[in-house]
């Protein structure tokens, strides 16, 4: 089976309140079998436009990626996440 990631990229608005998206979103992850593999740190530009975090998750499946997604434990943070940052996240299928 094909594992799943999600790609994110993020700006922060409010690095404070972001902190708390962070620790609500934590339960999902844990449940849906998250594994970071990029969350933040130095990036270099190659082509388009960039914004400030970018976050790579993988998931044992597509389907546990879109399930931890859809989660209401990740609603929840979603619901912090979007009123102290900009995002543009999918999911996509690994081979």
């Amino acid at each position: 089976m094909a594992k799943g990631y999600w790609i994110a990229r993020v700006d922060v608005r409010d690095t404070e309140r972001y902190k708390d998206y962070v620790s609500t979103a934590k339960p999902a992850f844990e449940k849906y079998g998250a594994n970071f593999l990029a969350r933040g740190g130095d990036y270099h530009v190659l082509e388009g436009q960039a914004r400030a975090r970018n976050v790579v998750i993988e998931f044992p499946s597509l389907q546990a990626a879109v399930d931890c997604y859809n989660s209401p434990e990740y609603q929840a943070a979603k619901a912090i996440r979007i009123t102290v940052a900009d995002a543009e996240m999918l999911v996509v299928e690994g081979v």
